[in-house]
């Protein structure tokens, strides 16, 4: 099991029940906003389950599934008789409503996207001091068409005669609208609302308690062991290493693993940087050979995340002993990973699919002989960086732009060799170096190079060629969880995309992708 950030039993904190939207984690994230600790649980919980975490407040989040559709995911009732607050958001309201006594039907039409709300009365306690017509973000079908008894309608839409409800005595508040997502106007409102008015949360959770609790946490789970920690230079190992270092000391060595899939010149940075700043035991391995030779002929994106995933696991094997110091016959029975939030989520769930397997979470080979430490398991990216920053890292470790695991093998369309690689890592090169000349690096969450696994036919010098194309991709965001393509000057992509044909040999052609998040992922693969 993985050490993860949370409460001792001093800090509220508020269940998140994961009915299979994609948002449940950005539900998670908005309480947290809030200074609230919160937890994504499964909807399989039972009510006792769900009472043995002494939860201040549960959500229940939206679904996929209508609840009249067969099998459709249901939570024991008995938590209706736990005496603790509830908010459901969208299919979670509906449930609420289906569940106690009040009637889930069919419109004439559905309402997606940004849709016109209506407050009734004074808004109650989600709704109260914000305005009577406001914009809310819909994604439903069914409505509620009549409440449970007690229960007070609050807002209604064009196509939701009862799209927010709520009853103090019961403690069940509704919405059928997303107040999660940015677009709803008052969103964190209504969320806050919930919090603070709904549960009685004081919101006293900060980066401060989330390090206290996971250093008591790891040292809990570690004891007197040898641990070590697969560094790959980003911020979320980066973050990782010194929440572990703190906790434990010298009981700690780091990793740090050339895969031959980093950026130009990275493992030679990583290693200066880790030096200067940590005072931590680093060890560097050459497995750029052994990464390449597992790699060959292999073309399929998920197959590709799986084999890179369990050679990192083999490599860390390998170096067992050396990282336990080697003297005693120790060997080191715990691995420090920077797994997230989104690259689980993402990893798919119980009722949720599987975008893409992170190679920290879904590669990873059911035989290894590690248990894992992940105290960023639960975390966001932001919130990784706020961590950072607690703990003192310096800005330019805290700052990078994330990295994926995998290195430039998601960012090769096709077969990984030594050759691919170089092309890209000169062209990635490039890209960085032009936006870094911008003022953009701050601006933009992630920006990157992809080679294709095609060719297309150019000239040069009066010359037929047949060379590669370049993909430029950058990208704006918050968390990862959704994305909006970066809105590149122009002159900045001229002098990318010049740089770039005249400098990086076999590339004939530079395209920029100027897909969001969805539909499109960040990374290609």
């Amino acid at each position: 099991m993985s050490a993860t950030p949370g409460p001792d039993g001093e800090f509220d904190k508020v269940l998140v029940v994961d009915f299979g939207a994609q948002y449940a984690q950005l539900i998670a994230r908005r309480v947290r906003e809030a200074n609230v600790y919160s937890e994504i649980i499964s909807p399989r919980s039972t009510a006792a389950e769900i009472a043995a975490k002494a939860p201040t407040g549960i959500i229940f989040s939206g679904g996929p599934d209508s609840v009249h559709a067969d099998g459709a995911i249901a939570i024991d009732p008995a938590v209706y008789d736990l005496d603790i607050p509830i908010l459901g958001i969208c299919y979670g309201a509906q449930l609420i409503a289906q569940q106690n006594g009040g009637t889930v039907g069919r419109t004439d039409r559905g309402e997606y996207g940004r849709t016109a709300l209506t407050v009734e009365g004074d808004g109650g306690t989600l709704l109260s001091g914000t305005p009577t017509q406001q914009n809310v973000w819909m994604s439903h079908f069914d409505a509620i068409t009549v409440p449970p008894d007690g229960v007070t309608p609050t807002a209604s839409t064009p196509d939701a005669p009862v799209a927010a409800f709520e009853s103090a005595e019961r403690k069940l508040y509704g919405v059928q609208f997303h107040p999660e997502v940015m677009h709803t106007e008052h969103g964190q409102h209504v969320i806050e609302r919930f919090l603070r008015e709904g549960c009685g949360t004081p919101g006293d959770w900060t980066m401060a308690s989330i390090i206290d609790t996971s250093v008591e946490q790891i040292r809990q789970q570690v004891g007197d062991k040898p641990v070590i920690c697969a560094l790959s230079g980003g911020v979320d190992s980066a973050v990782a290493a010194a929440l572990v270092h703190k906790a434990i000391g010298d009981q700690l060595t780091c990793v740090h693993v050339d895969t031959g899939l980093m950026r130009l010149n990275e493992a030679d940075q990583v290693i200066e940087t880790f030096e200067k700043n940590f005072g931590v035991r680093l060890i560097f391995v050459d497995a750029s050979e052994r990464f390449f030779s597992a790699l060959a002929g292999v073309t399929e994106p998920e197959a590709k995340r799986k084999a890179i995933g369990e050679l990192f696991i083999r490599v860390f094997e390998d170096a067992k002993a050396e990282a336990a110091g080697g003297s005693d016959g120790r060997r080191a029975e715990f691995l420090v990973q920077g797994t997230l939030y989104p690259d689980v989520i993402e990893s798919g769930s119980e009722h949720a699919s599987t975008i893409k397997s992170h190679h920290n979470v879904g590669g990873l080979p059911e035989d290894m002989e590690f248990e894992l430490v992940e105290p960023l398991r639960s975390l966001f990216k932001d919130e990784v960086r706020q961590v950072g920053s607690e703990l003192g890292l310096p800005d330019d470790i805290v700052q990078r732009q994330p990295f994926p695991g995998p290195g430039l093998g998601v960012r090769i369309i096709g077969e990984v060799t030594p050759d691919k690689v170089e092309t890209l890592q000169n062209a990635d090169f490039i890209v960085r170096e032009e936006l870094a000349k911008a003022g953009l690096e701050r601006e933009i969450w992630q920006s990157f190079a992809v080679l294709p696994d095609i060719r297309s036919v150019g000239v040069m010098g009066d010359e037929r060629t047949y060379g590669y194309p370049v993909i430029i991709r950058a990208v704006t965001s918050e968390d990862a969880m959704t994305a909006d393509w970066a809105r590149i000057p122009y002159d900045v992509l001229e002098a990318m995309s010049s740089r770039i044909i005249n400098e990086v040999p076999g590339v004939n052609r530079v395209a920029y992708d100027i897909t969001s998040k969805p539909p499109g992922t960040i990374e290609w693969e």
